[in-house]
């Protein structure tokens, strides 16, 4: 109440602009932006075969989890939300993900939320990701989630209608529970949904009015596609996509394209998420720095080549405006090649005779 809440500290110091935006742009669904992240799945592949073979077993999603988490923290702005018109700081990081127990039709679904604090290297998010999903696959494990929303769908429907209503009421004035913000999977900086699990393109989803989800994510199903290498030659590579979606009124369009380029970078370089971040708060310029391909240098042209090249030059046609000019002057250069020549071979015979 007041602005004051227990998942997050209110922004203050703000431009004109960012102030504003959520006041032209109320609710969540209005200020979402989609986009698409592609990555080539080379140095993913080869990352996964090395750390296999000394023991470490990654997939696809440890990597894009630990790079959502280790974005969210370098770049601290998407992980803010916007509630009753004002901007909120989140006090931690969390990312939710829906799971099946069977890969069946009537599979039971499960709404995780795994809290991270940003720092964590990519074997710490392995770690809390697998024990998290072991956890709830058991058959006789009930999520907190489900737990929550359990009581409320017990209820006739015009009940339920009134107790989500309230529940609106205090999420909106900074009065919901903690406990309860804590077990919402609505309630996170990023929702992230794996379909190439099931074999799934990407798509774009849209983000929830109810909560404070301000990212989601969705990871689709890898596939060969055209790819224009750093040298500009159009090859076929393995891709990964991404669809994102963004509520724009958090960051404006800069920070939000560096934010994507370093979330692209991060998913490409898989290395650069082994260390953990200081526990000081600090944030290395290493962690925040895009890596920049090399050009590659092209080797210098043989004399043949250079010749070559020459010879297929095509030369440039200039339009006549003079016929009898040209004519004229093409002659007095013909007229003076034969004069030299006839001096060259008179030179050549006096030397003879001498």
């Amino acid at each position: 109440m007041f602005g004051l809440r227990s998942d997050g500290k209110k922004v203050k110091g703000m431009g004109i602009i960012d102030k504003a935006e959520p006041f032209f742009m109320p609710q969540r669904i209005d200020a979402v932006n989609y986009t698409t992240v592609k990555v080539k799945c080379d140095s993913i592949d080869e990352f996964i075969a090395r750390e296999r073979k000394n023991g470490i077993s990654y997939n696809y999603m440890h990597i894009v989890i630990a790079a959502i988490v280790r974005i969210l923290y370098v770049r601290k702005k998407l992980n803010r939300f916007i509630m009753r018109g004002s901007i909120y700081q989140r006090n931690t990081i969390s990312v939710s993900m829906d799971i099946k127990k069977k890969l069946e039709d009537d599979g039971e679904q499960v709404t995780l939320k795994m809290m991270f604090t940003g720092r964590e290297s990519i074997e710490e998010v392995k770690k809390i990701v697998d024990d998290e999903i072991a956890k709830n696959l058991k058959e006789d494990e009930v999520h907190t989630t489900t737990k929550a929303a359990g009581k409320l769908t017990h209820l006739p429907d015009f009940m339920f209608r009134w107790a989500m209503a309230f529940v609106r009421f205090l999420d909106r004035h900074g009065m919901l529970p903690k406990a309860l913000i804590k077990a919402s999977p609505f309630h996170t900086s990023c929702f992230l949904t794996n379909l190439k699990s099931i074999k799934l393109n990407y798509i774009f989803h849209h983000l929830y009015n109810f909560g404070t989800t301000t990212i989601f994510v969705a990871m689709g199903k890898e596939r060969m596609e055209p790819y224009v290498e750093n040298n500009k030659e159009l090859t076929i590579a393995k891709m990964l996509t991404f669809g994102v979606s963004l509520d724009e009124r958090v960051a404006d369009g800069l920070y939000m394209g560096k934010s994507l380029r370093l979330f692209s970078d991060y998913i490409k370089n898989p290395d650069n998420l082994k260390t953990s971040l200081p526990d000081d708060g600090t944030i290395p310029k290493k962690a925040t720095k895009i890596v920049k391909f090399k050009k590659i240098k092209r080797k210098p042209k043989t004399k043949k080549e250079k010749v070559k090249k020459e010879k297929t030059k095509s030369k440039k046609i200039k339009p006549l405006f003079n016929r009898e000019k040209h004519e004229a002057k093409k002659a007095a250069a013909k007229a003076n090649k034969d004069k030299k020549l006839e001096q060259k071979r008179l030179k050549e015979k006096q030397k003879i005779e001498k």
